[in-house]
């Protein structure tokens, strides 16, 4: 496979001071070979292991990570930036395990096809195989349940790369698996940069890769995985409208579209980017917005409770670039606190929660995905004018409506072009439900009974009885 040898580092740059936080190995060719024998020997053995001793693993391992709640979060908030008091998403990945424990009996059960007398006809979900599963950075502790917990349940092997912002994420999962009673070799954590990633999936090493991350990244794990038959799984950005109608409860609509947009600094790939509203009702909205915006306070994610800390990497300057275009193209920034932030000494990777209006379509900010704490507000004229212009975009996660007519909220939603729908909510990924997304957000669902079914392939019996 001609992959790298020697020792190779690579460091995390904190996006709360701009100082050094670790400094990490690479894996080497070797380290990668051995990881692979390890995960081909122990795959076997967990498919046969019974699935309510695979799933007790899993629910010890959910509880490990909550254990470890603590310094998860202070490595949150170093590695990307997100206040320390917002930082515990261990909660949340050791709910999908139980969702998982909930569903998977059922979902993972033969499935009786119609039989004659002689003839026996059933289906049984079986697992692929060997997964590589590649995490984003922007939600690290809790993406973990969509990318390990569920294959792993399924009865798949995984080898999983975080994100090289948050590597530290993936050292303590795999001490938290083996610490869950977890078998050798059956999830194992490298530390793999993307020349590497791409050389082992283009390899055909691994029966499926589930991605989480950009559309760029999307791109080459695709690319890579050409001609090799490899079950690919991308979940990818966003650019997720939403249409306040005539008729919404303005009370209740503000601070949730608030929410949608300025948590976790923006940087969310199902974020609200786009905000129709209609124009009976946009200088109130937008009143009313500007109000709830500035409650969005900034700060130190060590700090008294800020609401938003700093943004990861290069981003600040490519969420100020977006925004000053669209100014020069004719938007107007409302409470722009730029000047500020300078003052109060913070860094550069500190972008204030902002309210953009006369935004259009022609503006990059509208199309671009913007991944930071700007709404961008476009007034329209009726709903027929909301639904088009919310599908005017290359990306297709989720979108919202906000309305008190319900069945017409309800019909709307069926013209909208997105994996998931809401209607009076925004910027929450049910575990209940499957998520992912169409067009350029990628392809494949996860959660609950759709992510242990994509997980899996149905291998078909056909057992005929011997007559005498």
């Amino acid at each position: 496979m001609n992959l790298h040898s020697g020792a190779r580092t690579f460091s995390v740059t904190s996006p709360v001071d701009g100082s050094t936080y670790t400094t990490r190995a690479y894996a080497d060719g070797a380290a990668i070979e051995a990881a692979l024998s390890r995960a081909r020997a122990a795959l076997s053995s967990w498919r046969r292991t019974p699935l309510a001793d695979r799933l007790a693993i899993l629910l010890r391992f959910g509880e490990e990570m909550k254990a470890r709640a603590t310094p998860l979060a202070e490595m949150v908030a170093w590695q990307i930036g997100r206040p320390l008091w917002q930082a515990d998403e261990t909660p949340r990945l050791a709910l999908v395990g139980e969702l998982l424990a909930d569903v998977a009996p059922e979902t993972l059960a033969d499935i009786p096809y119609p039989s004659d007398e002689n003839i026996r006809r059933y289906a049984k979900p079986v697992a692929g195989g060997l997964h590589l599963s590649i995490c984003a950075w922007n939600y690290p502790t809790a993406m973990l349940g969509y990318l390990v917990t569920s294959p792993l349940a399924a009865g798949n092997v995984v080898i999983f790369k975080h994100s090289p912002q948050t590597p530290l994420i993936a050292e303590q999962a795999e001490e938290a698996f083996r610490a869950a009673g977890g078998p050798e070799g059956v999830f194992q954590s490298l530390h793999l940069d993307h020349a590497d990633a791409e050389k082992l999936i283009a390899s055909g090493a691994f029966n499926a890769v589930n991605f989480i991350g950009s559309v760029n990244g999307g791109r080459r794990v695709h690319a890579a995985a050409a001609g090799t038959f490899t079950q690919v799984h991308l979940e990818l950005g966003g650019k997720d409208p939403t249409y306040v109608r005539s008729d919404a409860d303005l009370k209740s609509a503000v601070p949730l579209i608030a929410e949608g947009t300025y948590s976790n600094a923006g940087q969310s790939c199902c974020s609200v980017e786009r905000i129709y509203v209609d124009k009976a009702i946009h200088d109130r909205f937008v009143e009313a917005l500007v109000a709830e915006t500035a409650k969005w306070t900034i700060g130190h994610p060590f700090g008294e409770k800020p609401m938003v800390g700093p943004v990861v990497r290069a981003s600040a300057d490519t969420i100020r670039g977006l925004t000053e275009s669209a100014v020069r193209s004719g938007a107007r920034r409302l409470m722009p606190q730029d000047g500020t932030l300078k003052a109060s000494g913070l860094g550069a990777a500190y972008v204030a929660p902002e309210v953009l209006v006369g935004v259009d379509h022609g503006m990059r900010i509208m199309r671009d995905e913007l991944f930071g704490p700007v709404a961008c507000i476009q007034s329209v004229g009726s709903d027929d004018e909301a639904i088009r212009l919310m599908n005017d975009s290359d990306f297709g996660l989720s979108a919202s409506i906000w309305t008190r007519d319900i069945d017409r909220g309800v019909a709307l939603l069926d013209e909208v072009e997105a994996g998931t729908v809401y209607l009076n909510r925004c910027d929450h990924a049910d575990l209940h439900l499957p998520w992912g997304g169409i067009k350029n957000s990628g392809l494949g669902r996860t959660n609950g009974r759709a992510g242990l079914a994509e997980a899996t392939a149905a291998k078909s019996y056909h057992v005929r009885s011997v007559i005498g």
